[in-house]
């Protein structure tokens, strides 16, 4: 269970990320882009993902995009956690968070992968909220598909 006080510091994690925005740009060349919206309240996010040469390692992850610092905060996270790792890695990464977003806020994230990403624990209470924080791992899960299916 997470106490008051490091729920109040996640939040203001969430919050500066929303506006620091980590990766927030366009690449000069990606591997994959995808577009993905949450209907339900209109967030938007485009995410390009780019590899190092002949290797399945990221190089950079970048996005762009409008919506709740939620969905911008996550997208932010994500884009500083995804360089270095392979695609393997990083679809591990996304499943935990995935995992951690499905559990309520029950248990305890695993920090060695999620790093900064544990932060939406808390999220992970609201489900109409769930989504905003899901949108830039969607969009970066069908990256990692676009680029699977291209080699």
């Amino acid at each position: 269970m997470m106490s008051d006080a490091l729920a109040g510091l996640y939040q203001q994690v969430i919050l500066d990320h929303s506006k620091l925005r980590t990766g927030f740009g366009q690449l000069d060349e990606a591997d994959a882009e995808r577009f993905e919206r949450n209907p339900s309240c209109g967030d938007e996010i485009t995410l390009q993902l780019a590899l190092e040469p002949g290797t399945d390692r990221v190089r950079s992850l970048a996005w762009s995009g409008a919506g709740c610092s939620i969905s911008q905060a996550s997208a932010s996270v994500l884009a500083g956690l995804a360089p270095g790792l392979t695609t393997t890695e990083l679809q591990s990464t996304i499943d935990a968070f995935r995992e951690m977003m499905r559990s309520r806020g029950i248990g305890d994230p695993d920090e060695d992968v999620l790093g900064d990403a544990v932060v939406f624990q808390g999220v992970s209470k609201f489900v109409m909220r769930v989504k905003c924080a899901m949108l830039a791992w969607v969009a970066a899960e069908g990256c990692l598909a676009d680029v699977a299916a291209a080699r």
